[in-house]
């Protein structure tokens, strides 16, 4: 039998059916943030959400490198004592999943079956990537720039390392760094110890984890995880489809009051319930927050809290709700300065990315 035979096809989940075993499995290996740490500024590494493509490679600090190569004037080597040496730059970045949502898409795409807690808040401290690529040289003949990662598996019959690139001009914008710290402390396995790309406002399959190659190239990357894997596409003859890039606007309440254990409907006291929660898009601040606690048929203004340095970090808001006895639906929607608005049903697609379709929470109020 060939790596192809032998290797699980994408499909969309059949009518009425339910989770399979191998969507359980990704979930038993991928958690999200439970909602209720939306309450930390920063969220702590166990409770920021994990997405692991293959395995988490076995991996050493003391021998790790770092080449960058390609269309450079230098190719350059370097360990982290050496990338340490080039100073030291934190930057708050909220990370999301692009499949975040998906498990709520009819019909469901059969991947890992998020529904809205695959995202998370971390301080990545570590050297600018303009700075080690400009330490290189670039080239007038480089088009983009290739990111590897030492993890290696098969997907939909293609083995290859986890890769994925970006311009050169977005590698130098985004203000993306290249990370040895989370919150101050060495990076856990999961999120890429000992080293790890983050690019600030995109989704999270761009944060390349276990960063082991940089190269530069003179044509557009077309590796499995930029051209095939995270494409937007509504038909399978649509092809190539629109690439997955930036972080759609998105708001999340943390549920109010305590839940029911299995279906998570939440009860709450009458009285004056203060609603709270996070916002953020990857393309320009928060600009607005609105709450509805009637499934949407009339909406309110939240406050947001201060605007911190980090444009494209969530955002807090909160709002008092005078909560009636009888059951209600809360729903939350973000717009941004870019003129972004969350929709209340993103427009489904293949793969279930960047569905930003707005929360609900049932609520019993006693």
């Amino acid at each position: 039998m060939s790596i192809e035979q032998f290797s699980v096809r994408g499909r969309l989940a059949d009518t009425g059916e339910g989770i399979t075993g191998d969507e359980l499995q990704l979930a038993a290996r991928n958690h999200g943030m439970p909602l209720e740490g939306l309450r930390y500024d920063v969220t702590p590494p166990g409770l920021h959400y994990v997405l692991v493509h293959y395995d988490i490679p076995a991996t050493n600090a003391a021998n790790w490198r770092l080449t960058i190569d390609g269309c450079v004037e230098q190719p350059l080597s370097f360990g982290l004592t050496e990338l340490r040496a080039m100073g030291r730059r934190t930057v708050r970045v909220t990370l999301e999943c692009a499949g975040n949502g998906r498990a709520a898409l009819q019909p469901r795409p059969i991947s890992q079956p998020w529904l809205n807690e695959a995202v998370g808040t971390a301080e990545w401290t570590g050297v600018l990537l303009s700075d080690l690529l400009r330490s290189a040289g670039i080239r007038e003949d480089a088009v983009d720039v290739v990111f590897t990662g030492a993890d290696h598996g098969v997907e939909r019959g293609v083995e290859q390392d986890y890769q994925r690139g970006l311009s050169v001009t977005e590698a130098i914008d985004s203000g993306a760094i290249v990370a040895w710290e989370m919150n101050g402390q060495p990076l856990p396995p999961q999120h890429g110890y000992p080293l790890r790309l983050v690019v600030p406002g995109w989704y999270g399959m761009a944060s390349v984890k276990w960063l082991r190659s940089i190269e530069l190239i003179d044509r557009e990357f077309n590796g499995f995880q930029n051209a095939v894997a995270y494409r937007i596409r509504k038909t399978p003859e649509d092809n190539p489809g629109e690439p997955v890039t930036r972080i759609e606007p998105r708001a999340l309440l943390i549920p109010p009051g305590f839940p029911d254990f299995m279906s998570r409907h939440r009860f709450v006291a009458s009285g004056t319930v203060t609603l709270q929660g996070r916002a953020w898009s990857g393309w320009a601040p928060i600009e607005r927050v609105e709450i509805s606690v009637d499934a949407g048929v009339s909406w309110h203004l939240a406050k947001l809290d201060a605007a911190g340095n980090d444009e494209l970090a969530w955002r807090a808001f909160s709002y008092d709700w005078d909560a009636t006895p009888g059951e209600h639906v809360l729903t939350v929607r973000a717009h941004d300065a870019s003129g972004r608005e969350q929709p209340i049903e993103a427009e489904w697609n293949r793969g279930g990315f960047a569905n930003n379709t707005a929360q609900r929470i049932t609520v019993l109020v006693t």
